[in-house]
């Protein structure tokens, strides 16, 4: 029998060590991801009477990308005839240029942040992860995989299905890695804490707000993680436009045991429907002002009667849950030990319930990630 007090008080430094360390390049924070000319995002209605982020771009300096680009002595970077105009929905695909990885807004974390408890615990590895993608563009996803200690030797001599589940984390429209008011840290690290932990990968796109792409990073990670892992069930969690790429993986992959988000849009979430007895948590605030809460309503009564759904609607908050982000993320983390059948006892309850990531500095990070970049912001 061993006190869980060090274990807690070794989460809280480890949690300080990871939001310390995250860093971007200052050309990268510069440009704002800066392979999208026009990164301006506002809601609008398509066609179907959905929400999409995607809907309406407007050009913001493309002449001021190029000269920073070539002060950088990146020539093409930013393509020299980046004109400003409106790209309807449909032709989107002729809008984005590919980023070399390197000047990709991801937020870096140490290699290996484990740390020796008194316990004779360690804490999870965290690793820094290009998983590559085939699909007509190719290339690689960036992400961050937090790995509970022994997770590997316990996969292979157990059958239990916490050890077979792994949870994965997207963003939003601008893409990153730290989550709505950086809950994503604070998941990531509780989760892979757990006696029985679950494996968590915080997952990037390549590019953003484009779904089709993004479902393809969602599968590439998937194989990555079972071929090298042996995790065979998945949880996928999404904010804004993540809504999309969750609910069309979940409604045609059998893999994935359970799907939550954060101010789920509406538009590509067909997939919803076909989540059969799959269960799923959407949470919302009233005031958010990027894309209202009738969208997680929506997306509640599409799922149907059967099955196990949620619906959490935060009084007064917005897009990111500023103001509930502890209670949140607390819901989700139970969410995702629910779908991996880890009963929550009075330990597993004290993980849950540590404060990992300051509340003064959810923001911050947030903006830091290049979550803000567009209109996905917090009012």
């Amino acid at each position: 029998m061993y006190s869980r007090k060090p274990l807690l008080t070794d989460l809280r430094s480890a949690a300080s060590a990871v939001t310390s360390s995250l860093h971007i390049s200052p050309f990268a924070t510069s440009l704002q991801r800066p392979y999208l000319i026009a990164s301006t995002i506002s809601p609008n209605y398509s066609l179907d009477g959905s929400i999409s982020l995607l809907d309406k771009f407007q050009h913001r300096s493309s002449y001021k990308l190029r000269q920073q680009a070539a002060s950088h002595n990146l020539k093409g970077f930013v393509h020299k005839n980046a004109q400003p105009k409106f790209i309807p929905l449909n032709n989107l695909a002729s809008f984005f240029i590919a980023p070399p990885p390197i000047f990709r807004s991801v937020c870096h974390l140490p290699q290996k942040p484990s740390l020796a408890v008194a316990t004779g615990k360690t804490l999870p590895t965290t690793t820094s992860l290009t998983i590559k993608v085939s699909d007509s563009r190719d290339g690689a996803v960036p992400g961050v995989l937090h790995i509970p200690h022994n997770h590997d030797q316990a996969t292979q001599s157990s059958a239990q299905a916490g050890t077979k589940t792994a949870a994965i984390l997207l963003s939003g429209a601008s893409g990153g890695l730290v989550g709505p008011s950086s809950i994503y840290l604070g998941m990531a690290t509780k989760l892979a804490s757990l006696n029985q932990g679950i494996p968590v990968l915080r997952l990037d796109y390549r590019y953003p707000a484009r779904n089709q792409y993004c479902v393809a990073d969602v599968l590439a990670a998937m194989s990555h993680l079972e071929r090298e892992h042996a995790i065979s069930r998945f949880v996928l969690v999404g904010w804004s436009f993540g809504g999309a790429p969750v609910f069309t993986v979940a409604g045609n992959d059998k893999r994935v045991v359970g799907c939550a988000t954060v101010a789920s849009q509406t538009a590509g979430t067909d997939g919803i429907e076909r989540l059969a007895l799959r269960p799923v948590l959407l949470l919302h605030g009233l005031r958010d002002q990027t894309l209202g809460s009738w969208c997680s309503e929506s997306l509640y009564r599409r799922y149907g009667e059967e099955g196990t759904r949620e619906l959490k609607l935060f009084e007064g908050d917005d897009h990111a849950l500023t103001r509930n982000a502890r209670e949140a993320e607390e819901m989700l983390c139970r969410f995702v030990m629910k779908c991996a059948d880890i009963e929550e006892r009075e330990e597993e309850s004290e993980v849950v319930k540590e404060k990992v990531v300051d509340e003064r500095d959810r923001v911050a990070l947030m903006e830091k990630a290049g979550h803000l970049a567009g209109e996905e912001r917090v009012e």
